[in-house]
């Protein structure tokens, strides 16, 4: 893989995996749209530990922008153990924690389901990607549209942590999904105001993806420049995008959003007409 290609990868993983529009997509369709999947040590390099490598960029965004949030909520978590106090934080903390285990399990189950569906046909992957880009931008339109914004980030219980957590494993498994995108619109469907969800879909999000960087991290390639440069570029466009879509939602919604994935997904399912 050159350095222009993880460069690119890095701002196209830090841009799609915090805005609700599936960076898994992205990074199948953009190297297919390039013809670098032609290119055999491309893939090679792509298909190992890369991909999740650039997650692990993303994930230092995610902990750095939320790094006083998640340092109050472990600090309450332990509180609320060990000294039996009880505090939003150490509501939420655990909330997390306990939503975050059948999430985990329902995501390995799924994923292997989707290998057995999927396993090495590209084009059946690339049509999923679309119907899944298409039909879940819809349903996040339609959802966001019709909610109300009943509850905040405090006001979320063990319920509404377990279903927005679960919803996860649909991301994991299946490419085009979009884990923030279906988190905020399982949150939104619940009633919960914009921001909140954002902030709730990312700090759902850190534990599972965490889990998936460990579980890679002996294969990352750490002495090879585009590894890194890879890295740097997810890590820094992510922390851009966590500040301007946390904004944005305090006054937006997600209509823009919806729109840019059922255009993506149609352009998908047409140059696969034209291929």
């Amino acid at each position: 893989m050159t350095i222009l290609q993880a460069l690119i990868l890095g701002i196209v993983q830090g841009l799609t995996e915090l805005l609700p529009i599936s960076s898994s997509a992205h990074l199948n369709v953009i190297p297919w749209i390039l013809n670098w999947t032609k290119n055999i040590d491309f893939v090679k390099d792509f298909n190992g530990s890369f991909d999740v490598a650039l997650h692990f960029g993303t994930l230092i965004a995610i902990g750095l922008f939320f790094l006083k949030d998640w340092i109050n909520l472990i600090k309450a978590g332990f509180r609320k153990v060990v000294k039996k106090e009880d505090s939003t934080d150490g509501k939420i903390f655990w909330y997390i924690v306990i939503s975050t285990i059948p999430a985990g399990i329902l995501a390995l189950v799924l994923d292997k389901i989707s290998d057995l569906i999927i396993g090495d046909n590209f084009r059946l992957e690339m049509v999923l990607i679309a119907f899944a880009l298409i039909i879940m931008g819809i349903i996040l339109a339609i959802v966001d549209k019709k909610a109300e914004n009943k509850y905040k980030y405090e006001d979320i219980d063990m319920k509404k942590s377990l279903l927005i957590s679960i919803s996860q494993a649909l991301a994991a498994a299946f490419p085009g999904v979009s884990r923030s995108g279906i988190t905020m619109t399982v949150a939104r469907s619940l009633k919960i105001d914009r921001e909140s969800s954002a902030k709730f879909s990312f700090l759902l999000s850190t534990p599972i993806v965490a889990a998936a960087v460990l579980v890679d991290i002996t294969e990352f390639a750490l002495t090879s420049i585009p590894f890194w440069i890879g890295v740097i570029a997810s890590f820094v466009v992510g922390l851009f995008v966590i500040k301007f879509l946390m904004n944005y939602l305090k006054k937006g919604n997600f209509k823009i959003f919806a729109i840019y994935r059922v255009i993506l997904g149609i352009i998908i399912l047409s140059l696969l007409f034209v291929r």
